[in-house]
């Protein structure tokens, strides 16, 4: 097990570059969510400031206009 945790020599190198990876990973980590609770309270906040518009009746889900002429199409179902 000693030799494993020497590796050959190189320890000092081996386990710093290890050290270092994880201090950056987890700085990262840190950084990714706190950006995204910054940007889930930005949403909260806006979602708040501006209530959903309801949508027309006329215009539903079910009627399309289509661009040539300006009429409704209606979506048909077998």
């Amino acid at each position: 097990m000693d030799g494993f945790l020497s590796m050959g020599g190189y320890a000092a190198y081996v386990w710093s570059s290890y050290g270092a990876a994880a201090v950056i990973l987890v700085g990262l980590l840190v950084l990714s969510l706190s950006g995204l609770r910054r940007v889930e309270r930005t949403l909260a906040t806006l979602e708040a400031a501006k209530p959903r518009r309801r949508r027309d009746a006329k215009t539903g889900p079910a009627a399309t206009a289509t661009p040539a002429t300006g009429t409704q199409a209606a979506e048909t179902t077998p």
